[in-house]
């Protein structure tokens, strides 16, 4: 990063219903996008130019009497401004979502278990495919590097699916690693898949090839996130974000716990820093927190509004 260039914490929040820029500098509010109800998810495509916004559209999947959203919003970064809705429907309640190298947009539809992929997402507003996630409340996914495999977290069905986001053909093939599987990440290879069950406080190594259990190990209680990182000395380690105790916890790729500690409200996300050493963490207590990752100690808390959730370092 240029010595001019600027870091921009970008945060959904979504009981504020907003998409807000905070300078990471000051930790000051710069500018809060107002969206319709109940926004969620987001991913930032790979030019930095725009960020994508799924509209959950209720505040959890248990609030019954509403379907929920059916739009993706598209905010133009440099103008800061919401420039366009992207139309899911008849697929409701979006939930994960990331962009490839080529700029495809790719977003499920939790409510319909239906990834959807929009091919051109600056120029058509509407999907182009939609691929059936082979499980029931399909709430995350890992997409491949090249964009061609993602396996799919399926929390009623307790599944993980692998499935082929450009290929309507080709039949999902189904593991169940656990109850309630949900965080999850891929080894630095693809070769594997980590995931982190909720039910029984479990975290498994899936093996992408066979779609079998290579390793398993115990986490602290809900771990709701996985995340993978580099260690001080080069080698791979894994993060879970402990929602039903508030802690985090760090395993070696054994999934042996290698040290846990307590948090000071219950965590929700997580996003790194794209070139130092630490993690913003989003906390139910209206904050969002850098932790350093050598020392693992806070070093910075920003003030949000209500239900931080996503974030994204923006560098420009």
């Amino acid at each position: 990063m240029s010595a001019s260039a600027r870091e921009t914490l970008l945060l959904v929040q979504k009981c504020a219903h907003t998409f807000s820029f905070y300078d990471l500098a000051t930790g000051q509010a710069e500018k809060h996008i107002v969206l319709p109800n109940f926004p969620h998810e987001f991913t930032v495509d790979p030019k930095r130019r725009r960020a994508y916004v799924g509209h959950y559209g209720i505040e959890t999947a248990s609030h019954l009497g509403d379907v929920g959203g059916h739009s993706v919003f598209v905010i133009d970064l440099d103008s800061r401004e919401h420039v366009a809705t992207l139309n899911l429907w008849p697929f409701y309640r979006p939930h994960g979502l990331t962009v490839d190298s080529e700029g495809r947009l790719f977003v499920m539809s939790e409510a319909h278990n239906v990834l959807l992929r929009f091919s051109d997402p600056v120029n058509r507003h509407v999907p182009d495919l939609a691929v059936p996630s082979g499980g029931y409340k399909t709430h995350l996914f890992a997409l491949t590097k090249d964009a061609q495999t993602a396996y799919a977290l399926n929390l009623l069905s307790n599944t993980v699916t692998k499935i082929k986001p450009n290929d309507p053909t080709f039949t999902p093939v189904a593991m169940v690693p656990g109850p309630v599987p949900e965080g999850n990440v891929l080894s630095a290879d693809e070769s594997l898949l980590y995931v982190a069950n909720r039910g029984d406080d479990t975290i498994v190594a899936v093996d992408t090839a066979s779609m079998k259990i290579v390793a398993s190990g115990k986490t602290r209680r809900d771990p709701n996130r996985v995340y993978r990182f580099r260690g001080a000395q080069g080698q791979d380690l894994l993060l879970t974000t402990n929602s039903g105790e508030h802690s985090l916890s760090v395993f070696g790729t054994d999934l042996q716990e290698r040290r846990c500690f307590a948090l000071p409200s219950n965590p929700l996300a997580l996003s790194f820093h794209p070139a130092d050493r630490a993690v913003y963490i989003s906390f139910q207590d209206e904050t969002v927190r850098r932790l350093n990752l050598d020392s693992f100690e806070f070093e910075q808390e920003i003030k949000t509004l209500r239900e931080p959730d996503s974030s994204y370092v923006w560098q420009h």
